[in-house]
């Protein structure tokens, strides 16, 4: 049997891990965008690059002989998801949503949603000056004109332009420690955080810093997802998903 996870998140490479020890007679691909220099690689097969649309995928799970697809994106991925929901219809293969779930905003949070990121840099200049920037290294040139605004990028990778003049690079991984965060704010004079909702554990203890310092978060709200894909929040219940279409022999078959 040969299982597909598109993947790049903590949460594929868990599922990878899992079936890996549990499973180990089945065989897993794991496909990466390409989108980081050096990601942790998970064990098993590992592809890299895009499939060239949804057609490109359905002709990729057919020449492979894929029985199941596993969409593990990022929740921000976006297009990849519709792509999957319609590369495994047409190649009648069953396909799992792996979504971890998104954060719910507490007790004391001052939290600004938006629909994208240019909706939050449209709100910054009534917030703060010294902005801590969370989402990653994609997207920084919704926030260049902000010249008045001073930034603090973090990312896995260096950033490249159009990007904010005034700008300090950050570069780091997750998962985050909350003194780490608090200390982050402190030693850089943050005032508001941007964020996109990611989402999980690694980089949620920005969440409660901002929190504990009353500072205010900006949170882009995620793109929509295919309708009637079957998901599930975690790596344990995509494994257990997998283990029961082992036994029942369900394998190839349209859902």
């Amino acid at each position: 049997m040969h299982v597909l996870i598109l993947g790049g998140t903590t949460e594929a490479r868990r599922l990878a891990e899992m079936l890996a020890a549990e499973a180990p007679d089945l065989k897993v691909t794991n496909s990466l965008a390409g989108r980081v220099a050096a990601p942790r690689l998970p064990p098993g097969e590992v592809r890299i690059g895009g499939f060239g649309g949804a057609e490109g995928l359905a002709e990729w799970l057919g020449a492979h002989d894929v029985d199941v697809l596993i969409d593990a994106t990022h929740p921000f991925a976006g297009t990849i998801s519709f792509n999957a929901a319609t590369a495994a219809a047409m190649a009648h293969v069953p396909l799992l949503a792996l979504r971890r779930p998104g954060w719910v905003p507490g007790q004391g949070d001052v939290w600004h949603e938006t629909g994208s990121l240019e909706e939050a840099a449209g709100l910054l200049p009534t917030l703060g000056r010294r902005v801590f920037l969370t989402t990653g290294r994609m997207g920084l040139a919704a926030f260049a004109h902000l010249e008045d605004l001073w930034f603090l990028v973090r990312s896995v990778d260096a950033p490249e332009p159009p990007h904010p003049a005034r700008m300090e690079v950050l570069l780091d991984r997750g998962p985050f420690t909350l003194d780490g965060e608090r200390e982050v704010l402190l030693r850089h004079g943050i005032d508001v955080v941007v964020t996109k909702d990611s989402g999980g554990a690694a980089t949620a203890p920005k969440l409660t810093a901002a929190r504990e310092a009353g500072l205010p978060v900006v949170v882009v709200r995620r793109p929509p997802v295919p309708e009637g894909v079957p998901s599930v929040a975690d790596s344990r219940q995509a494994a257990d998903w997998i283990s029961d279409r082992l036994e029942q022999g369900t394998f190839r078959a349209a859902d």
